[in-house]
């Protein structure tokens, strides 16, 4: 296989929003992609009838605080951060018994669309994502051996890229879905950073976030 080409044999997926979700994973599943979710988003691919493994059997530790602690667990950060040619890193892994995560699936919960909405303020502090952007950016960090998809927009071309190289993901889009992820985070973290502004009645904050999606004409 091409030094640029990674074979993806686990796939993780968390989602907010589920447009698409089953015939993404019913494809992955196709390609002989193991398959690993959280809470929701696992639910609703066992119901679909795929095979699927919890977070929880990964980590050894059950979703916990209301769904605040479920993926901030070292075997979902080093399966995500390891260097698959560094020996330290493989080393690491087999004595902790870390399981490498090639795809990370995660769409935000829709912090924008409650603040939008006009929710109250423990509501809208609720939905406030911590597991998901950690795990964005720790797999777009190491994108040279992990893809991330954080909008299903994004699918079909992983799906294109995985059936035309057999299995594997080219660098090329690896990159192109690592910049976008860290475009979505600092928008979403621009979005909660300006809300607190707001909700502070701070005209003037020590840092002033932009972010957003760019609007289509």
């Amino acid at each position: 296989m091409p030094n640029e080409l990674r074979r993806v044999e686990r796939a993780l997926l968390s989602v907010s929003d589920k447009t698409g979700l089953i015939d993404f994973a019913r494809a992955l599943s196709r390609l002989g992609i193991a398959l690993v979710s959280t809470g929701g988003t696992a639910k609703a691919i066992a119901d679909a009838g795929l095979a699927v493994t919890d977070v929880s059997d990964l980590t050894g530790f059950p979703e916990m605080m209301d769904g605040r602690v479920k993926t901030l667990h070292p075997k979902v950060h080093g399966g995500l951060l390891a260097i698959r040619s560094h020996p330290e890193h493989q080393a690491s892994m087999l004595g902790h018994g870390i399981a490498p995560i090639d795809l990370l699936v995660v769409n935000l919960y829709p912090f924008e669309a409650t603040v939008a909405a006009g929710k109250p303020y423990d509501d809208c502090i609720e939905n406030i994502d911590i597991g998901g952007p950690a795990m964005i950016r720790a797999a777009a960090k190491n994108h040279n051996d992990v893809a991330v998809v954080v909008e299903a927009a994004d699918y079909a071309a992983v799906l294109a890229d995985l059936e035309t190289h057999k299995g594997a993901t080219t660098l090329t889009l690896r990159r192109k879905l690592a910049q976008k992820a860290y475009s979505r985070t600092a928008a979403y973290d621009a979005a909660i950073s300006n809300w607190f502004a707001n909700e502070l009645g701070d005209t003037s904050p020590a840092f002033r976030a932009l972010g957003g999606a760019l609007a289509e004409t």
